[in-house]
């Protein structure tokens, strides 16, 4: 892949990515994006649209500059590569430009390219890759990857943990043991009781080799919700979401089911090194309500 045809690639994809914010169709969601990218863009366009059937054609649009393309030697397919650019939007806790890190993916060489996984990492710092010759190194997802958890496991191994805590394989942090812990407390609230459970996802992982031996790896989970509440009290869902609500809205409900879908971006570690997995990224949204 050259740089003229990332930046076509890119160019498309932003086009596209504005045209879905002004008009909140979802089906247009798959023609730019895929996998996980595509499960989280498209939920928020649909509950979107819930509030705005007509779209959003004073949407502002985002405008991006400053690209730079990260290519790994690839066989066969599906291929990938890493586009990361300075856009127009602001962070809101420093005030500075953000800078989107946008995983590209394709199946064949007919397809189209389309963005699989989006992140956004502190200080607009990716973690640097091995490189050889121009060259980034792809990981192997399977067995063989020399890195402490495999990233064809990362999925299994990262709902596994936020079911039981176990295995111990992540490091401290939001997206880990304090996630748990919120959900403890989350789970057993007044009048309220929340049953978690988390799932491995069948979105391809993309992990690329970082100069330290370790990898920066793009992966999904689902995760699902079990609201209930106590006789006398009712679930209301708010005009946010119900463009993803399945079936009709019963008027008295006081059960509701609620599945998520996660996308991450983590550095593991090689094995030889010793350490857990970080977390540099992870956004999640809301993929359908079901009154029960």
């Amino acid at each position: 892949m050259t740089k003229a045809e990332g930046n076509k690639a890119l160019t498309r994809f932003i086009d596209g990515f504005n045209k879905i914010r002004r008009t909140l169709d979802p089906d247009l969601n798959p023609t730019y994006e895929a996998g996980a990218m595509l499960a989280l863009d498209q939920a928020e366009v649909k509950a979107a649209h819930g509030m705005n059937p007509k779209g959003s054609p004073n949407s502002a649009a985002v405008t991006v500059k400053d690209a730079h393309f990260t290519v790994p030697k690839q066989a066969g397919w599906p291929r990938s590569f890493i586009a990361d650019a300075l856009t127009n939007l602001k962070s809101r806790r420093t005030g500075e430009y953000i800078r989107w890190y946008l995983v590209f993916s394709r199946d064949s060489i007919d397809a189209p390219w389309r963005v699989v996984y989006q992140a956004t990492f502190v200080g607009s710092k990716a973690p640097e890759f091995k490189m050889d010759g121009g060259f980034a190194e792809a990981v192997p997802v399977g067995g063989g990857s020399g890195l402490a958890v495999d990233p064809g496991k990362l999925s299994k191994t990262y709902a596994d943990y936020l079911n039981t805590g176990k295995p111990d394989v992540f490091a401290s942090g939001p997206n880990t043991d304090r996630w748990r812990t919120r959900r403890a407390k989350d789970a057993n609230g007044v009048g309220s009781r929340i049953l978690y459970e988390d799932s491995a996802a069948n979105f391809p992982p993309v992990a690329l080799r970082t100069a330290d031996g370790g990898a920066l790896v793009f992966f999904a989970t689902y995760y699902h919700q079990q609201k209930t509440v106590s006789p006398g009290m009712i679930i209301t869902v708010g005009p946010e979401l119900r463009g993803i609500l399945k079936g009709p809205m019963k008027k008295k409900t006081t059960q509701m089911a609620i599945s998520n879908v996660s996308g991450q971006a983590v550095k593991v570690p090689a094995k030889s090194a010793g350490g857990k997995v970080e977390f540099l990224y992870r956004l999640d949204a809301k993929t359908s309500l079901t009154a029960q």
